[in-house]
């Protein structure tokens, strides 16, 4: 896990020179056949980065974007109105039956199906019109890192060429030094406070409410620590009732709109004697956790490199090997 991760920024540098051509093309269909939506679809990490293509397609190219419950398909085979529609499904290894029956079934209900994948000869690969390879390389360990950070830089990707935005193509060419810039991040505070935890939130709002839920995923899977994703607006509906003295929360933000309101929620739990780490630019002092200044559509890349270094030194502090989680396997072929 932690080879892997360190590899992020290589990825992502091959991936902007070896994807301009077919993402290039992607950009110019969407742009001369403008998709009436996008729907997502995926499992595990790769959910977690369709929930960063909803808030970056639809704050930068107004196109409402849903993701698909891949059972509605799988299992209770409904059809389902796909004119018009941009389809993207998200997956490192292309052979989770059920995203790939579900690709199918939107390709035959008339979506323009895009792969973004990691292994190009997948059957998911295999049935879209378009695939965008993640480039990321061999994935050993069982959790995701490089794969899905790959998955988001693609997203920017395609965001950047499709809506022609400079200032998105301009966030995309800074990644690789940041990402590196990135790893060498401190985050030893984290570590040590979360060893003997038990539970704790992650919180984040808009484009890092996706980094949210996969440090969620990884404090689960790697470190046997019981954590739940929240956006700052809707941790405010019942669960911060469970926060109280010494409960820990972290903190995702990035410096857009979004930004006074996560540090209004941090403060609130502080006040209330809770353990609280907060990821911002800019950020200094007792539990503020460095990261890399950056554009805020690209921060949660950044969070999460970071994070990512820190998670396998806490699933080693805690006893857990991170490569070869409990019960878990590298694909999962649901249905």
């Amino acid at each position: 896990m932690f080879r892997e991760a360190h590899e992020t920024a290589g990825v992502v540098e091959r991936q902007l020179s070896e994807n301009e051509a077919v993402v290039g093309a992607l950009a110019e269909r969407l742009r001369a056949h403008p998709p009436r939506m996008v729907v997502t679809c995926a499992r595990g990490s790769s959910d977690h980065a369709a929930m960063y293509a909803k808030y970056v397609f639809e704050t930068q190219l107004g196109v409402v974007t849903a993701s698909a419950s891949p059972s509605v398909t799988s299992i209770y085979h409904a059809k389902q109105g796909m004119d018009g529609a941009l389809y993207i499904a998200v997956s490192q290894s292309g052979k989770s039956p059920d995203l790939v029956r579900n690709a199918e079934a939107a390709k035959q209900a008339g979506a323009y199906v895009v792969a973004l994948v990691n292994v190009v000869d997948s059957p998911l690969a295999a049935c879209a019109d378009v695939v965008v390879p993640l480039h990321a390389g061999p994935e050993k360990s069982v959790a995701a890192t490089k794969s899905y950070l790959g998955a988001l830089a693609a997203i920017l990707h395609i965001a950047a060429r499709w809506s022609g935005n400079a200032a998105i193509g301009e966030a995309l060419a800074a990644l690789p030094g940041q990402l590196r810039e990135g790893w060498n991040a401190d985050w030893s505070e984290l570590v040590d406070g979360l060893t003997d935890a038990h539970n704790l939130f992650v919180v984040g709002r808009g484009f890092g409410f996706a980094g949210a839920l996969e440090a969620a995923l990884k404090f689960k899977e790697t470190s046997g620590l019981h954590a739940e994703a929240f956006s700052s607006a809707e941790v405010k509906h019942g669960p911060m009732a469970l926060v109280g003295p010494d409960f820990p929360v972290l903190f995702f933000a990035q410096d857009d709109d979004t930004l006074s309101g996560v540090l209004q929620v941090a403060d609130e739990f502080r006040k209330r004697d809770a353990k609280v780490w907060v990821a911002a630019p800019g950020a200094t002092g007792p539990g503020m956790l460095p990261l890399v200044a950056s554009a805020p559509i690209s921060a949660p890349l950044l969070t999460v490199q970071s994070f990512y270094r820190a998670a396998a030194a806490l699933a080693l502090k805690r006893g857990f090997d991170p490569d070869v989680p409990p019960h878990l396997n590298k694909v999962t072929e649901t249905v």
